[in-house]
């Protein structure tokens, strides 16, 4: 099945690649600007969706699910707001407020070396920096050379993003 869905992507890839290569009878700048941009978005789409299905792939062998409440409960709920627990109507004067702050306190969860190296793995991933890269480095090609046109080089950006989103689908 992966070997299909690469097959896929490569055909795609050549399609287009074909018809990029056909712009340069219009004009070289127009060509070198749309190869270049192109071919940055493509891989910067295909890297990214790459290193996020690895991501959470470790995840799921990990099995990160110890009784914590999954990212879009915390995001919709972060005060625990709509929680099923009981609530405790007693009066104010028969209550332990110490006991209650004490166990709040346990409920904040202290930003950690763990966790933040589990966050940015995607985000400083090689699949992620080296088509940035890319795109950086070709930009800067381009204009020391005196071939960049902003107004091929940006439209030309959606291209790949749209062919990247297309195969990365799959």
């Amino acid at each position: 099945m992966m070997r299909t869905i690469a097959i896929k992507t490569i055909k795609l890839l050549f399609l287009t690649e074909l018809i990029i290569l056909a712009t340069n009878i219009i004009s070289f700048t127009f060509f070198m600007n749309l190869q270049i941009a192109f071919l940055s978005s493509f891989f910067i789409i295909i890297g990214s969706a790459y290193a996020y299905k690895k991501m959470v792939k470790d995840q799921i062998t990990i099995d990160n699910s110890k009784g914590e409440r999954d990212l879009l409960d915390e995001i919709e709920d972060p005060h625990e707001l709509y929680d099923d627990t009981p609530i405790n109507y007693a009066p104010t004067d028969k209550l332990d407020l110490k006991a209650i702050v004490k166990e709040e306190k346990k409920k904040i969860k202290i930003l950690n070396l763990k966790d933040i190296k589990k966050g940015s793995k995607a985000g400083f991933s090689l699949f992620r920096l080296l088509p940035y890269l890319f795109l950086i480095l070709g930009f800067i090609a381009l204009k020391n050379n005196e071939l960049l046109d902003i107004f091929i080089y940006l439209p030309s950006l959606l291209l790949g993003i749209i062919i990247g989103h297309i195969s990365s689908k799959r």
